[in-house]
C-alpha cells in the first residue's frame, strides 16, 4: 500500500465512485484520508500477542452475561400500504425502482 494518497489516486477513486467534488474539497477529504490511514498505520504499530483474537474489541462479551440470540422469524408488517405510500413510485403493490445502467470497467 503507498504510505500516502496522492492526488493521482484520489482522482482516480472519486472517478470510480463517480463524486463530483472541487479541487478544494478534493485536497482536504485526500488530506483527512491522509490522516486516517496514518492513524491506521499507528495502530498497527501496537504490539499485541499472536492469540489475540481479530476481533477482539476489548468488552468482554462472555456467553453468561449475553443475552440469548432471538429467533430470525420473517413477520408480515401490519400496514404495508404505509411503506408503499412512502415510495416514489409503486405499480401493483411492488416498489418501481429507477434502471440503473450498466457500465463495465476498465
Amino acid at each position: 500500500m503507498p504510505e500516502e494518497i496522492t492526488p493521482k489516486i484520489f482522482n482516480r477513486l472519486t472517478e470510480l465512485a463517480s463524486l463530483e467534488v472541487t479541487e478544494e474539497e478534493a485536497e482536504y477529504l485526500r488530506q483527512e484520508l491522509n490522516h486516517q490511514l496514518a492513524s491506521v498505520r499507528d495502530l498497527q504499530s501496537v504490539p499485541l500477542e499472536e492469540e489475540t483474537p481479530i476481533t477482539l474489541h476489548g468488552v468482554p462479551y462472555p456467553p453468561e452475561i449475553s443475552s440469548p440470540l432471538r429467533a430470525d422469524l420473517p413477520r408480515a408488517y401490519s400496514d404495508p400500504d404505509k411503506i408503499l405510500a412512502q415510495a416514489p413510485e409503486s405499480e401493483e403493490r411492488y416498489i418501481i425502482v429507477p434502471e440503473i445502467p450498466h457500465t463495465d470497467l476498465d
